[in-house]
């Protein structure tokens, strides 16, 4: 047993590599080594700037739903670490991941790792030990040089490629998309969600001799207001409910979610009851999250431009609303007034927050954001998130709503206080 506890573990991990964010393959390789990795299930990679989270939602409901044991492996979290690593839809208990990283530390001797890097193979010693029929591994960042990619996908997804981490994946969508594109091998199935794929990820995936399967292309879907149906490369899905996930985008998602099982229907056979069951009573947190009450709360960690153009898009289809306020903290290496300008003629009312952190954007600075895109509407400075929520809803009619984004970070500050009401 691991002599550590969890935040113990946590505060050690975070100060074994000199840098936050190092990209490179081969200190992972060297530990994966070192502890005699063996892939012995089917495992799906799931890389995108958005949109990812929850394909990795659907598959795994779909899955599970099948009869499958699954593991996923996601990040970041939002309240407590042992969310990023899920074995049969239950999160890792904290014993199981401490001794996890007490075997990671024992085999990496001296090759220093970081913090995602340290716990991406404490989730895959976890499942290691599980006895589990199938693997969905999130990338952290980008894909050609994220630790999960040292692992070899029997299906890898790239879901939106947009703007964002532009300090290590490039300032182009062509750039990212290239990286993204990394996680796709050869022969191997390689689905990709995006209407309008980057042209360096098709081209790469040719050069290697992917099977590339595009939306519009090789599969798509079609609905109307009841229902819906997904067309592939060999099957069809119809008459199916829409996924328990709101937002326009979701039909994207779970269409990328159905080319993967498609891909694998010889391997991981899953039925129309089985699709049905997991797309009605999938869950996850913070996108587009209406939560139940009045005033109305609804959580996104939308924080780039297209994710929060989306979010922009959803709430325009929501039912009316006298006023929105707008509870926001971001970080200050993100886009932000690309992202505010999608989104500001939604809002009448702006309680900035200020974000804890290297990387968190005071209220302060952030109101000088929206001032110099000319945004209008009253805004509010507060402390954190939390205490932006607690002065919306003081100020909220009960038919007013409020829209809770901007960042991981902002919804975690929150999610603790919906709990205890």
């Amino acid at each position: 047993m691991s002599q550590k506890s969890l935040p113990d573990w946590l505060d050690y991990v975070e100060r074994q590599h000199f840098r936050t964010i190092e990209l490179g393959l081969d200190r992972v390789r060297a530990v994966c080594s070192a502890l005699q990795v063996k892939q012995l299930v089917p495992v799906i990679l799931v890389a995108g700037t958005n949109g990812k989270g929850s394909t990795c939602a659907m598959v795994e409901a779909m899955l599970r739903a099948a009869g499958y044991r699954v593991g996923l492996y996601t990040s970041p979290h939002l309240v407590r670490y042992t969310e990023r690593i899920r074995i049969d839809g239950a999160e890792v208990t904290e014993a199981a991941l401490c001794e996890a990283f007490e075997q990671v530390e024992r085999a990496r001797g001296e090759v220093p790792l970081t913090y995602f890097e340290f716990g991406t193979l404490a989730a895959w010693q976890v499942f290691d030990g599980a006895a589990l029929d199938v693997l969905i591994l999130e990338v952290g960042m980008g894909g050609r040089l994220d630790a999960v990619n040292v692992f070899e996908p029997d299906c890898a997804i790239v879901t939106g490629v947009a703007l964002d981490h532009m300090d290590f994946l490039g300032t182009t969508r062509e750039q990212i998309g290239f990286e993204k594109a990394g996680i796709f091998r050869a022969g191997t199935p390689a689905i990709c969600s995006d209407p309008n794929p980057p042209e360096s990820l098709v081209a790469h995936a040719k050069a290697i001799g992917a099977d590339l399967r595009l939306i519009g292309r090789d599969f798509s879907f079609a609905g109307d207001r009841q229902q819906w149906s997904f067309k592939g490369v060999q099957s069809r899905r119809n008459s199916l409910a829409y996924p328990a996930l709101r937002g326009a985008n979701q039909l994207l998602n779970a269409s990328a979610a159905l080319a993967a099982l498609e891909a694998l229907s010889e391997r991981l056979p899953v039925s129309m009851q089985a699709v049905r069951e997991g797309l009605m009573h999938v869950e996850l947190t913070g996108r587009f999250q209406v939560l139940p009450g009045r005033p109305g709360v609804i959580l996104d960690v939308a924080h780039n431009p297209q994710s929060v153009g989306v979010l922009a898009e959803n709430l325009a289809s929501l039912a009316y609303a006298p006023e929105t306020y707008a509870v926001l903290g971001m970080l200050g290496d993100k886009d932000i007034r690309g992202a505010i300008t999608l989104i500001a003629p939604r809002i009448d009312h702006w309680l900035l927050c200020t974000l804890p952190g290297p990387r968190g954007l005071s209220a302060d600075a952030l109101a000088a954001h929206l001032r110099a895109i000319g945004v209008s509407g009253d805004i509010e400075l507060t402390d954190s998130p939390s205490a932006g929520l607690k002065r919306a809803k003081e100020r909220a009619t009960a038919d007013d709503r409020i829209v809770v984004f901007g960042s991981f970070l902002t919804l975690a500050d929150v999610l603790p206080t919906l709990d205890r009401h």
